[in-house]
């Protein structure tokens, strides 16, 4: 049986449960029906998803709850009081918002951030859902950015949107809001993660820049339930959903002591491509990328350098994307589209390896082949480049 998202809207409401914790209770499945009942017993316990105690077997162990988080959970498993109360205004909200409560456990909730360690359990999502499942690369800097860094940030989110990329960023002043601008000048989606709950745009002079993005099919996304604030302590969590979404990270401008930072070196330990660019040694924004550089991260020069390094990975995020069964996707193409649709890359694919991925040979797909590559290039769905097709949507 799925969870259901209004018990973990609740559970994290309880004091003292913060991200981790609740990470925990969900991987062990501790409904609150299950943690009243078993208040009783000891609380050191085994996983439903791990094996019986044994070799090999693995134990979580949790803090019993108090009493003010078991007279709390008591009250909303019987439907009453205030964690009940809060907990449908909530939902109310949210569903009155057209923002989804995605959990980690159901098949919406993006592959590549699920793979992250550290990933959230509840992900509240405004737009096209849809857009999480494309291949993302994050573009992040300072909020101070120079001139040239806020163009350098706008011409490689562009570059990286017609490319077939949606730009990810954390719809902050500067390199964020560059990214994001050039994505919706081009009428492509971009992913903007915000360090708030979705009631509570930051900064307020984003409010048409968050709005464009909804417009060109882009996307909202937060951890962080309604009525939360820009609390210095949620743009860190912020951070490793941004990273947790993309298969690379590049960062334009950053201090050595700076947000993006943080971001790119999340992005290095959940095993994302990283990148920077790099600047002159006088200038203070250039200090964190040539830091990053000389981490390991791969210094760029143009979007090509990027792609090169991105194209070996489309093939993999192509598969999870596809994952999505056609008709879900409700983009009212043929069975034989659809599967003509799925063996085409973000990145150049030539025509033998669409024959080869489908093997045409003795197919009956073989006589109408070109004909459906028409199609789809006249429906927007690709575009003929060098000798080949590159899906762009």
């Amino acid at each position: 049986m799925p969870s259901d998202p209004r018990d973990w809207i609740a559970i994290s409401q309880l004091p003292g449960i913060g991200p981790a914790t609740l990470a925990k209770l969900f991987r062990g499945k501790w409904t609150p029906d299950r943690l009243i009942a078993d208040q009783h017993d000891s609380f050191q316990l085994t996983s439903p998803h791990l094996t019986s105690p044994g070799p090999g077997s693995q134990q979580l162990s949790f803090p019993r709850l108090n009493s003010v988080q078991i007279a709390q959970l008591t009250s909303y498993v019987k439907q009453t009081g205030p964690l009940w109360e809060k907990t449908n205004q909530f939902v109310n909200q949210l569903d009155a918002m057209q923002i989804q409560c995605i959990l980690s456990d159901s098949d919406s909730y993006p592959a590549l951030l699920r793979k992250a360690a550290d990933h959230p359990v509840l992900l509240f999502v405004q737009g096209n859902l849809e857009a999480l499942h494309l291949p993302i690369v994050s573009i992040v800097g300072s909020r101070n950015a120079s001139a040239a860094g806020l163009r350098h940030a706008y011409q490689f989110s562009a570059s990286l949107s017609q490319a077939g990329f949606v730009v990810a960023s954390g719809l902050a002043l500067g390199i964020d809001g560059a990214a994001h601008q050039a994505a919706v000048d081009l009428g492509l989606p971009t992913v903007a993660v915000m360090g708030t709950g979705s009631d509570r745009l930051y900064p307020l002079r984003h409010k048409k820049l968050s709005e464009k993005i909804l417009g060109c099919g882009g996307a909202l996304v937060t951890e962080l339930l309604p009525g939360s604030g820009p609390l210095a302590a949620h743009f860190p969590r912020r951070n490793r959903i941004i990273s947790g979404l993309s298969t690379g990270v590049l960062v334009v401008e950053a201090a050595l002591k700076s947000g993006s930072l943080i971001t790119a070196r999340l992005g290095l330990n959940q095993g994302r491509e990283v990148f920077a660019l790099p600047g002159s040694i006088d200038h203070p924004g250039s200090r964190g990328c040539h830091a990053l550089i000389r981490e390991g991260a791969v210094l760029v020069e143009s979007v090509e350098h990027m792609l090169d390094e991105l194209s070996t990975m489309l093939g993999v995020l192509r598969q999870a994307s596809d994952n999505i069964s056609p008709s879900s996707q409700e983009n009212n193409l043929s069975t034989d589209q659809n599967l003509i649709l799925t063996s085409i890359d973000f990145s150049l694919t030539l025509l033998e390896e669409i024959v080869d991925r489908l093997g045409l040979l003795d197919s009956p797909l073989t006589s109408h082949l070109q004909s459906s590559l028409v199609e789809l290039e006249l429906f927007g769905w690709i575009e003929a480049v060098g000798g080949g097709y590159r899906r762009i949507r």
